[in-house]
């Protein structure tokens, strides 16, 4: 594809993305940047999070990853749907009864201030880091097939992507990006469609015969299509860990993360609230299948092709590279382009959210901002997003200089760390009915992923060869439940009303 064609086709797309902005954000006040009014169609809200939830990193990160590890992804996936139930039967009707806007404001009845505002601030943490790092993903696209070509340098591509998402939602915020988001969604499922199409015709069989040359394919361990890896309980692939560590990184990304819980949040009433998660839980498995697919697809066209997939100085192969590289270079115009938007596309959809979730919970939670007349609001709200648009910036263009072979895995260990407190504090606050004294929860939200870490570190000695994975986040949660318990038993074990 060329430099020319490229910019044509992210121009329209960012036009029309504005165009969106430009409707749905006619007289909107701050109410309807944080809550859009609490009237989004649950449908689009459900259609729309799909985008937001997978991110570029799933659209490149997923495929890329089957080479090493199958589709062992989905051992999670299945996690993700248990974790789900748990989000629509038992913390949305929380949030709903409580009227939420930040969903941390449940922190400051349960246990205090000063639990609220741990919280919240593990959200900010979590939310930036994350979000970054998936944003960070758009921005090499687009300088590998882009700018780099026109001779801009990546800090410039990088100050591109950050402003384009700041000019669509600086205005309408979360009633904007329900829409830009199911547009957005559209063509992530648009483009792993389009190429797993490609590739089975240019192997020449149907979509059940690709599925088969994938099961057949194999890195010389095991097949590409394999899903349950049920042998060794101290590899991180060991069924109970990915399962279960999906469980609960679906409860705290998702139930716990202000980011799609305001979404949710947007609808009408929880009865429709829980049927967009119930919508979403289904498409999310789909799509994810067809991810993996996808992943296992590329690898058997640069096996049937003898295609030199990219590789870094140590030789191994470069799994994020290997969906651009073949999509760019050997599927094609349309597959191409289509790449092109859907990368565009995952990206935007979970950093634009992440911005507006961003700037709500600062405003909310830290700013005492629904005691503010209106005018204040306005310009406290326009700050606190251009300040986060900024903090965007520094960290993918510090990521690029110390960029990871993979960025899934990444994301989910510094999940693992970050949300783990969040989820020992509602998990605490849900399941029993203890007072805990508010003062000392920051030094066990604080304590609590120090020592998941030193885990992580020694598991191996320590636990003669176990190796964490996504678990680490349930042991992190339960280490912040536990230092709860001794805070509530120092307290006398006082109960709530």
């Amino acid at each position: 594809m060329s430099p020319l064609l490229v910019f044509s086709v992210i121009s329209v797309y960012f036009g029309i993305l504005i165009f969106i902005s430009y409707i749905t954000s006619k007289n909107a006040d701050t109410t309807t940047f944080f809550t859009g009014n609490k009237q989004s169609p649950w449908y689009l809200v459900a259609f729309g999070m799909i985008g937001a939830s997978l991110s570029g990193v799933t659209f490149i990160s997923v495929p890329g990853a089957v080479v090493n590890e199958g589709m062992a992804y989905f051992q999670v996936v299945l996690g993700y749907v248990l974790g789900y139930l748990v989000i629509a039967k038992v913390l949305m009707p929380i949030y709903y009864k409580l009227n939420l806007i930040s969903i941390y404001e449940y922190l400051n009845s349960r246990f205090g201030k000063v639990s609220y505002k741990t919280g919240a601030s593990f959200f900010i943490l979590s939310r930036t880091l994350g979000s970054s790092l998936r944003l960070f993903l758009a921005t090499i696209v687009l300088q590998l097939f882009l700018f780099e070509d026109l001779g801009f340098p990546y800090w410039l591509t990088a100050v591109a992507t950050i402003l384009l998402i700041w000019v669509y939602t600086f205005k309408g915020g979360i009633k904007t990006i329900v829409y830009t988001d199911t547009f957005q969604t559209f063509f992530l499922v648009s483009a792993v469609i389009i190429c797993t199409v490609i590739i089975a015709q240019s192997l020449d069989v149907s979509l059940f015969g690709l599925i088969k040359k994938v099961n057949e394919a194999n890195n010389g361990s095991f097949s590409f299509g394999k899903i349950f890896f049920m042998d060794d309980y101290k590899s991180t692939l060991y069924f109970p860990k990915q399962f279960f560590g999906g469980m609960f990184i679906a409860i705290a990304m998702t139930g716990l993360d202000q980011d799609l819980m305001q979404k949710n949040l947007t609808c009408k009433n929880i009865k429709e609230a829980q049927r967009n998660m119930y919508s979403f839980t289904a498409i999310m498995v789909v799509v994810t299948f067809l991810f993996l697919l996808l992943g296992g697809a590329l690898y058997v066209y640069a096996q049937t092709n003898n295609i030199a997939l990219p590789t870094g100085e140590d030789g191994k192969i470069l799994t994020d590279r290997v969906f651009p590289t073949l999509a760019f270079s050997h599927f094609g115009t349309v597959a191409g382009i289509f790449f092109l938007l859907g990368i565009t596309a995952s990206s935007y959809a979970s950093s634009d959210s992440a911005l507006a979730a961003l700037s709500t919970g600062f405003c909310i939670d830290f700013l005492d901002f629904n005691n503010k007349p209106e005018k204040q609001r306005k310009k406290l709200k326009n700050y606190v997003h251009i300040g986060f648009s900024l903090l965007f910036l520094i960290i993918i263009i510090i990521v690029n200089e110390v960029q990871t072979a993979s960025l899934i895995s990444t994301i989910l260990k510094v999940a693992s760390y970050t949300y783990g407190p969040l989820l020992g504090l509602f998990g605490f606050g849900i399941i029993t009915k203890y007072k805990v004294i508010d003062k000392y929860v920051p030094i066990i939200a604080i304590l609590s992923p120090i020592l998941s870490y030193i885990l992580n570190i020694y598991s191996v000695e320590w636990f003669n060869g176990y190796k964490f994975g996504f678990e680490l986040l349930i042991v992190n949660g339960l280490i912040t439940f536990l230092g709860l318990y001794i805070l509530a038993l120092v307290n006398g074990r006082e109960k709530i009303s």
